[in-house]
């Protein structure tokens, strides 16, 4: 596994809508090893593809208090969600800044996992703010977009 160069929000790729994914290769699964490896090096919880260079669209997540829970999801999408709570973000690609977010306190999320199986799964607390932040990512959108007032904390 390789960690991946994180793309910082300067880049305006991190600006742009990601692909739906059509086949998984054996590239894209590297890939979400990759992203993975990152994401833990980088102490996240949640990493999109965009954050480090591909316009696909690729999460991965793990909100586990072992960080042994990795959840791959490809092509990502809320179909309902209830509820509103408000959630101190921060972000990879954004250092250095915290943040007062606006989220949905439960999301119903319809992907497909690494094999290839569609799945739909209910979520609630960090696990359905990081799904929304990172299905946020692929569609060109950063928390510092969604910030309560435009309040924010640079990070020590």
């Amino acid at each position: 596994m390789t960690r991946l160069h994180i793309v910082p929000q300067e880049d305006p790729l991190i600006r742009k809508k990601s692909k739906a994914i059509d086949r998984i290769t054996p590239e894209l699964k590297s890939l979400a090893k990759d992203m993975l490896e990152t994401m833990y090096s980088a102490s996240g919880v949640g990493l999109a593809a965009v954050q480090v260079g591909f316009l696909q669209r690729m999460v991965v997540i793990d909100v586990s208090e072992n960080r042994n829970e990795p959840l791959v999801l490809i092509n990502p999408r809320i179909v309902s969600s209830s509820g509103k709570v408000p959630s101190k973000e921060g972000c990879l690609s954004v250092q250095g800044i915290e943040g007062v977010v606006a989220r949905k306190e439960r999301v119903v999320v319809k992907a497909r996992n690494i094999d290839n199986v569609a799945i739909t799964f209910e979520a609630d607390g960090l696990f359905a703010i990081c799904l929304q932040h990172e299905i946020d990512h692929l569609e060109g959108v950063l928390f510092i977009d969604r910030l309560i007032d435009s309040q924010h904390e640079q990070k020590q």
